[in-house]
C-alpha cells in the first residue's frame, strides 16, 4: 500500500524528516500517492539517491503529460517555455547547455566575487540592526537572506534590482505545489517570467553589457542557444541563483539560533568552524529538498529488490538522503563538528552528483561563510521572536528553508511580534 503525501501541508513542509524516516525505513525507494492522486517513487536512502542520479535510465526529460492534465493555454506554454532548462535535459542537449552555463560559476568568477559578497552582507547587516532599533524586530529572511543573493546573482546575469520582488515572487509561485497557492497564482506567473525574460532577453541585444546573460545572448549561433533555450536558462539560473542560498542562509541562522551552543563555538572557533556550520545546514537542513523529477525509460530493479516500471516518475529527495542513518551518525543532531574530524563522513547529496551537480553550489557556499559570521558579528544579542515550531515553511518538494524569520535583540526589551512583513512572498 503506497503512503499518502500532501506537500502542499503546512505541518510537512515544517518538519517532513519523520515522513522520509518512516519511508526510508520501510523501503528506500518507495512509491507514494500525492495529494493530486498520481503516483510517484521516492529516493530516500543515500546510496540508493547516488546510484539514481548516476543511472542513465532515469531520464530527466520530464514525461509528457506528467502529473495533472493542463489544457492549452498561453500560461501553460509559457511553462512548457521555461521548463526546457538543462536540469530537465539528457546527454547531449545537457553536456551542451551545461558547457554554456559553466562561464559564470568558475572558481575564478566565483571567488572574485568576495569583496563584492563581503560589502553587501556588512550592509544588510547593518540595515536589519537599524530595522531592529527602529522596529524592535525584523525578519531575516526578508532583510537579509533575500536580498543577499538576489543582489549578488542579479550582477552576475546583469537583472535591474528594482525588478527583484516581482520575480521573487513569481518564482515563489511556479516553485510551489498548486494547492498552496490561490487558483490561478501559479500560471500568472508562468505567464509574467516568460514576459519579464522576454524583455529582457531584447534589452540585451540591444545594449550588452559585461554581464553573463549578455554573453549568451550575443553568443555566436554556432552551438549558442536558440530564442526559447535563452529564455529556459535565464529563469534557471536566477531561480536557482538566489533560491537555494536564501533557504541555506535562513535555515543556518534560524539552526544556529536554536543550537546557541554551536553558535558559540562558530563565534570562537572562526573561519574553519563557519565553514563546517554551512556544510552542516547543507546535510541537515537541506536548501535543496529534492532534484527535479526523473522518468523512468524502461523498467528498473534496484539492489534490494526493488523494481521501478518503466515511465514512472521519480525524486530523489536530497534531504532524506543527508540524514540517512547508515551514513551519517545521529542523523536528525545539527553537529558541525563531523566536518572537522579527521575521518569526515561520505559528502552529503546536497547540491546533487556527477554531471548533475549544482554549478552555484561554490558561489553558495561563498556568500554563507561571509555572510553569517558578519550578521552574528554585527548583532551578538539576536534571538528568535517567535517559537521555532511555528515557523512557517517553503511548501512542495524542490526548495525548503522559512518562509520568514523574525529576530530581535535579546539585550532589547521585548517587542511586539513581526506584524509589517509578509507571510510569504506569493502574498505580494
Amino acid at each position: 500500500m503506497s503512503e499518502l503525501l500532501n506537500p502542499a501541508d503546512p505541518a510537512f513542509a515544517r518538519d517532513p524528516y519523520p515522513f522520509y524516516a518512516r519511508l526510508r525505513e520501510r523501503n528506500p525507494v518507495a512509491r507514494v500517492e500525492l495529494a493530486n492522486g498520481t503516483h510517484a517513487w521516492l529516493v530516500t536512502g543515500y546510496e540508493e539517491a547516488r546510484r539514481v542520479l548516476a543511472d542513465p535510465r532515469f531520464s530527466n526529460v520530464p514525461a509528457r503529460h506528467a502529473g495533472r492534465p493542463r489544457p492549452p493555454s498561453a500560461a501553460e506554454r509559457a511553462r512548457q517555455c521555461l521548463a526546457r532548462h538543462m536540469l530537465n535535459t539528457d546527454a547531449p542537449d545537457h553536456s551542451r547547455l551545461r558547457r554554456l552555463a559553466t562561464a559564470a560559476f568558475t572558481p575564478a568568477r566565483v571567488d572574485a566575487l568576495r569583496p563584492r559578497v563581503e560589502h553587501l552582507a556588512g550592509k544588510l547587516a547593518g540595515d536589519v540592526s537599524r530595522c531592529l532599533v527602529r522596529d524592535g524586530v525584523a525578519d531575516l529572511v526578508d532583510a537579509f537572506a533575500f536580498p543577499l543573493p538576489v543582489l549578488v546573482i542579479g550582477e552576475v546575469l546583469g537583472v535591474p534590482e528594482a525588478d527583484r520582488a516581482d520575480l521573487r515572487a513569481w518564482t515563489y509561485r511556479v516553485g510551489s505545489p498548486a494547492d498552496a497557492l490561490e487558483p490561478g497564482a501559479a500560471d500568472a506567473a508562468w505567464s509574467s517570467l516568460h514576459a519579464y525574460f522576454g524583455t529582457l532577453i531584447a534589452h540585451k541585444r540591444r545594449a550588452p553589457g559585461d554581464d553573463l546573460f549578455s554573453s549568451l545572448v550575443t553568443a555566436p549561433d554556432e552551438g549558442g542557444l536558440d530564442d526559447e533555450e535563452l529564455l529556459a536558462m535565464a529563469f534557471l539560473l536566477l531561480f536557482a541563483g538566489y533560491e537555494t542560498t536564501m533557504n541555506l542562509l535562513a535555515s543556518a541562522a534560524l539552526t544556529l539560533l536554536t543550537h546557541p551552543g554551536e553558535l558559540a563555538a562558530a563565534r570562537r572557533d572562526g573561519a574553519g568552524r563557519w565553514a563546517a556550520v554551512v556544510e552542516e545546514t547543507l546535510r541537515h537542513a537541506s536548501p535543496l529538498e529534492g532534484t527535479t523529477w526523473r522518468r523512468t525509460t524502461e523498467a528498473v530493479a534496484l539492489d534490494g529488490g526493488t523494481a521501478i516500471p518503466a515511465g514512472a516518475s521519480v525524486l530523489v529527495v536530497l534531504a532524506a538522503a543527508n540524514r540517512d542513518p547508515a551514513h551519517f551518525p545521529a542523523p536528525d543532531d545539527f553537529r558541525p563538528d563531523r566536518y572537522l574530524a579527521a575521518g569526515r563522513p561520505a559528502p552529503h547529496a546536497a547540491f546533487g552528483h556527477g554531471p548533475h551537480f549544482c554549478l552555484g553550489a561554490r558561489l553558495a557556499r561563498l556568500e554563507a561563510t561571509i555572510a553569517l559570521p558578519r550578521l552574528f558579528a554585527a548583532l551578538p544579542g539576536l534571538t528568535l521572536a517567535a517559537p521555532p515550531d511555528t515557523l512557517a515553511h517553503r511548501p512542495g518538494l524542490l526548495v525548503r528553508g522559512p518562509l520568514r524569520l523574525p529576530v530581535r535583540d535579546g539585550d532589547a526589551a521585548p517587542s511586539a511580534p513581526l506584524a509589517h512583513a509578509s507571510a510569504h512572498p506569493g502574498g505580494r
